[in-house]
Order: C-alpha cells, then structure tokens, then sequence
C-alpha cells in the first residue's frame, strides 16, 4: 500500500493518496512504511496533526529510524514547533551522523531565528557529507548574503541554481540574494519563478514593492490586484498599498474603494488615513473625504491622527479650521494634542494673549514642552527680559543636556534684549565652545595663486546653469536658503542632512588643490558624477548650497565651469560674528574664544572681497542685514544670480525673523573691542562703515 500511496504523490493526487492512507490504515497495515508514506499523505492535504500522530505511530514501531525522525521534524516546522522539531532532529544526527537533511534543516532554522554561528556550523556538517550539494551551497549562500558578501552570496547560489535549477528553496535564497545585493530585475524574474510554481501568495506583496522600485506603479498595482481578488488576504494594510500605487499611477478610480475601504475597516491605522487624504489630494473629493473623517470621530473622538487629518483639509487660521481645533478640544479637554493645535492655531494668527493662555495650560500638563515654554519666552523677552532671564532660569534644572543648551541660548538673548552685552556674549560664548568642542576647527584660508587659471569659454546653451549658494558664519544664509528652496525645484540643501559624497563637502579638498594634488578635473567630474543620485540629471540645472567657501575651488571652477555662478549671502562682518556666536552656523566649526574666531573669520571673509574686488568669477552678492526691508531688490538679486529675467518677489515670512538685527555688533564695541577690530578693516572692504 505504502507504494500505492507514494505514486499518488509523486502525480500529485494528493486527495487520492489521503484516502488510500486511511484505506490502508482501516485495513490494518500498521508497518512503518504505510505509516510514514501516510504521515506524508496527511501532512500534503494539510491535516498536520493527523501527519504528526501517525509519524509517531511510526517512531514508536522503529525510534531508532533516522529518516521518521527527520520526517516528523519536518511536520513539527508546519505546526511551529519549533523547538519539538529541534529535539527530533538532535535525535535523527544522533542515530545517523550522515543524515544530510537534518544538519540542512537544523541550519535553516538557526537562520530563522538569526543565530549565524550555528547556522555555519549546522551547514559545515552538511558540507561534510555532500559538500556539492545544491542545497550545502544554498545554505553557504545564504549565510554569506546576511553577513553582508552579497557578491560570494550571489556565486554560491548562482551555481546551485544551475545544480537544481527547479529547486525552490534554491530559487527563492537566489532571488533574495538578489535583492539584497539591488539587483531588482533580477530579483523580479526569480520571485516570479517561484510565484508561478507553488503560487505562494505573500510573495506577490514583496513582487510588487520591486516592480515598484524600478518605477512600475500600475504593474505594482496589477500584481496586488490578483491577491486582493480573493478576500482572504485582502487585509486592509495591502488595500492601502494598493491604493497608493493606484495613486501613483493615476488610476484614481481604481484607488478610492481601496483607500476607503481600507480606512472603513481601521481608522485607527495612521497609513489609512494618510491614504485617505493623498486621495483627497489628488481627486478633490472634499465632501466626501471629510464625512468619513467626521464619521470616524463620531464613533471615537480618541484618534488624535484623525483629527490632524481633518484639520489639514481647512486652510490655516481659517474660520473651519478654528471649528475643527474648537470640536477636538470640546470632545477631549486637556488633551495635550488638541491644545498644541490650539496654540500653532492662535500664535499663527496673532492672537497673542490667548495664546499665552494655551501655553500655560500646556505647561501645566507637560512643564517642559518645548513649543510653549518658547512662546512664553518669546512674550516675557518682548517686554520683560528680565524675567524672560527669571523664567528660563527656572526651566533649566528638569532640562535634558541637549536641551539645556538651547534655554542657555535663550537666557543670552535676555540678556542681549536687557542690554546686558558682556553678560550676553559670555553666555553665547560658553554655550557656542561648549557645542563645537567635538567638532574640527575652522580650515585655515589658501594662499592665493601667483597666476589664477584662466577662465574658460562659454559655449551658449552647452551646459545648464549652475549656482553655488554660499554663507560664512553669521551671514544668515539660511534666510536666502528658504526661499530659493519654496520657490525653486532644482534647488538642493541636502549637504547639510546627508553628506554628498563629492569633493565641496569635503573642507580638506581646497587645500589638496592649491598644492596640486587633486586636480581641477577631478573636482568637477566628483561633483557631477553625484548630481544623479541627488535627483538632478547630467545635463540639469542646479543651486547647490554648499556648506564651505575657499578661493582655491577657483583653482577648478575657472577653467571647468566657467558657466557657473556663485551666490554669497554677506552681511556686515561684525553681526556675522555676534551671529556666529548666538546661533551657530548651518556648518559646526569649533570655536575657543572670541579671538581666534574673529582672526579666521576675517581672513575667510578677505577671500570673499577678494572675489568682489578682483572679479574673480561671476556673482551676486545678498545683502542679508536687513533682507526683509526691501523684497523687490532681494528678488532682483536672485533673479541676477539664476540668469532669469524676472524673480518672484518672496512674502516676508519666508525669510524668518532677523535673529541679530543689523547693526546690533555697535552694542558690543566695549565687550567685543578685539575682535572688532580685528574684522573692521575686512568689514570696511566690503562695503560696510568704520565704526
């Protein structure tokens, strides 16, 4: 019979081999044979306790069988057992130290809950007794590609791919391996193997995020559309990925019962209503999405997430969206959420003297609320600095480190708003060397050359313009930085979160080029050879806010990208300095005392003039001591640098508040006088008075 029922798996009847094991079984053929190829019958219809109890039936007649233990290890991995399934596979190597496949499960199953060490070990017996085996390879493989040796992953399994070319353990590690090494296409086709040939439903899910990643939205979305055809893994979490790959491909019929139904079933899943929303944006459908938000608050008021999405539908500080923070704060009073949307809501429109109200009751719920303890600040240092010193005094003790140097901070702009300069500067001072202490120390200036190289040609339409957006520290370039960045696609600021891996975030490069061990050449093709991978392409244009200036970039921009245009923010280096101290710069360089700090920023700031002076390379100069005071003449500088015939004139609010006014360094004559003086003459070549 045991025969019988083996020949019905191998075609895959495994119906027919089901009823010819209990056939078998009622008739009472009780040998290890029948039991085993039973269990096997039992375990492919999925009756996996059934397969388990009669594999025992089976060890009991034989325990000493190494094949029924393995067997059993392999039904007691269907059943999650894990540790059932360790015990009979120890039990399968102690009776036949060559049965192969145990020393493979046992490997599998280190991998599984990550134990590495083992994994080797398990996969080095094996080795030992089929050392070519696919499987052996597989494993290696495997092993190789969570240790990070993607390459020797990709080998191993390449070559026990061609070993077992239809093995799906094999197919599914290669396609992994794949993946892991960014190998999409490749992945794609081996995932699609392996789907094709067993139909194994969450890989489609995974199938999906690839073809996604290769830019295949709608593709992504066909494969995610098969399994949601059948309601058992129509989950709502793959309803919302769904739905926003419809969106991507602009398939917005198809996207909302996706995204709504997806929401229905849990509103209380932030991704959901995120979902909700990208449809709203993308359809318009306002009504409809703001009673299924409504609806949803109806039921339960307790989902903060809701309530922001609701309230991202009205347009700020608008009569609606004051009703909508008036409903969150009515159905959850001293909620600490709702009374931060009432405080952005009442500072964000004026409302001063309510807003110092909500501030206090956030307060009184959470004392070290950042927010709210700044807004009181902000209100006592406009007309009480004394006891704005008083009230971040008092803060200081409960403060984390971290934010403990921020209220220092605050205290020394009291301190500058009580007229209290040398007590202002030395708190500024101590916070600004305690920041910097781990930091490098500014690079000092390059010699000019006796000879700068000559600058090249021109050639009308050959490259698309380039910008080089620069600040010393203090020159608030960050004000200039924020409006080119709302109003300009092609601007990039991404040298200050991730480091760009080219030469101009690199402060050792100017250096290195004066003295003629990096070439000119090297320093553009570095930059541009980055540009893709920063979303710009080989032939688009680009303002690179770059976080460091030294004349020697001349030495590379003159003859290679004579096309190019710098666009320095400058103000009046005395209040760069008192900037520099009060706030910091977008580059942390470390700072000691006043004088040092003063000595380098002049010789940096000489550089500068002599780019003016000299006409070194096309640029434009901002003025950011007063940027606010006249927008149409900042419009027109930008417009200068860009090479554009017209600038928007930007709203004032963009270019935030003036931190250090102009001319407030004239309140520092007597705390500052030698570092003033050092920076008087670099300040008078550019423009800016005596004294």
């Amino acid at each position: 019979m045991s025969q019988q029922i083996y020949q019905a798996l191998r075609r895959g009847a495994n119906a027919e081999a089901a009823t010819l094991a209990r056939q078998a079984l009622a008739e009472g053929h009780k040998d290890t044979g029948t039991l085993s190829a039973a269990a096997l019958a039992f375990r492919a219809i999925g009756e996996r306790e059934t397969a388990l109890s009669t594999i025992d039936a089976a060890i009991a007649q034989m325990p000493d069988d190494a094949e029924l233990h393995f067997l059993r290890a392999g039904m007691l991995l269907d059943t999650r057992d894990l540790g059932g399934a360790q015990a009979a596979l120890a039990q399968t190597i102690a009776l036949d130290p060559n049965q192969y496949g145990a020393y493979v499960v046992q490997a599998q199953m280190a991998i599984g809950r990550n134990d590495l060490d083992d994994a080797e070990r398990q996969t080095k017996l094996a080795a030992r007794v089929a050392p070519e085996h696919p499987w052996t390879l597989m494993l290696e493989g495997v092993l190789a590609s969570r240790r990070g040796d993607h390459d020797r992953a990709l080998t191993l399994l390449s070559t026990a791919s061609k070993g077992a070319p239809d093995d799906l353990q094999v197919l599914n590690a290669l396609a992994f391996a794949y993946l892991a090494k960014g190998h999409l296409a490749f992945a794609e086709q081996a995932f699609r193997r392996v789907i094709d040939t067993n139909g194994h439903p969450p890989l489609r899910s995974l199938l999906a995020q690839i073809v996604l990643q290769q830019g295949r939205p709608a593709e992504a979305a066909d494969e995610l559309a098969v399994l949601l055809a059948d309601p058992a893994h129509a989950t709502p979490s793959l309803q919302v990925f769904a739905g926003e790959l419809e969106l991507q491909a602009k398939r917005f019929d198809r996207a909302r019962p996706l995204l709504q139904a997806a929401f229905a079933a849990h509103p209380d899943s932030r991704r959901a209503t995120n979902g909700l929303l990208l449809l709203w944006e993308a359809t318009g459908n306002t009504e409809e999405t703001q009673a299924m938000l409504d609806g949803a608050l109806e039921q339960d008021a307790q989902w903060d997430h809701i309530w922001i999405a609701r309230l991202a539908m009205e347009a700020f500080g608008s009569e609606a969206a004051a009703t909508v923070v008036s409903r969150w704060n009515t159905a959850r009073p001293d909620h600490l959420p709702a009374l931060q949307a009432q405080l952005a809501l009442e500072s964000g429109t004026g409302a001063h003297e309510t807003s110092e109200v909500t501030a206090r009751r956030i307060t009184a719920l959470q004392p070290g609320h950042g927010n709210a303890n700044e807004l009181l600040f902000r209100r006592l240092l406009a007309r009480d600095p004394a006891a704005a010193v008083t009230f971040v005094e008092g803060l200081l003790p409960a403060a984390s480190p971290q934010a403990r140097l921020l209220l220092r901070r605050w205290i020394g702009m009291a301190q500058d708003a009580a007229d209290r300069p040398a007590d202002a500067i030395a708190t500024w001072l101590a916070c600004t060397a305690e920041a910097t202490a781990q930091v490098g120390p500014p690079p000092a200036p390059t010699t000019p050359p006796a000879r700068w190289p000559e600058m090249g040609t021109v050639v009308e339409g050959a490259r698309a313009p380039a910008v080089f957006l620069y600040g010393a520290p203090g020159a608030q370039v960050d004000r200039i930085a924020n409006v080119l960045q709302r109003a300009l696609t092609e601007f990039r600021g991404d040298r200050f979160s991730t480091a760009v891996q080219d030469p101009f975030q690199d402060t050792n490069v100017p250096a290195r080029l004066a003295q003629g061990a990096f070439t000119a050449e090297q320093v553009v093709v570095g930059w541009l050879s980055q540009l893709p991978a920063r979303g710009i392409g080989p032939n688009g244009a680009v303002i690179d806010w770059i976080p460091f200036w030294d004349n020697a970039w001349l030495l590379a921009l003159r003859p290679q990208l004579p096309h190019a245009r710098l666009l320095l923010a400058l103000r009046d280096p005395r209040d760069m300095l008192l900037e520099w101290f009060a706030f910091g710069a977008p580059m942390a360089l470390r700072i000691t005392d006043a004088d040092s700090a003063a000595q380098w920023l002049a010789a940096h700031l000489s550089q500068i003039a002599d780019i003016i002076e000299q006409d070194l390379f096309p640029h434009t100069v901002v003025r950011t001591d007063a940027p606010g005071e006249d927008l149409e003449r900042l419009a027109t500088r930008f417009a200068e640098a860009l090479g554009v015939s017209a600038f928007p004139t930007p709203p004032r609010e963009l270019l935030g508040p003036d931190r250090i006014p102009a001319g407030r360094w004239l309140a520092y004559r007597e705390a500052l006088a030698g570092p003033f003086a050092t920076l008087t003459p670099v300040a008078v070549r550019l423009g800016y008075r005596q004294d």
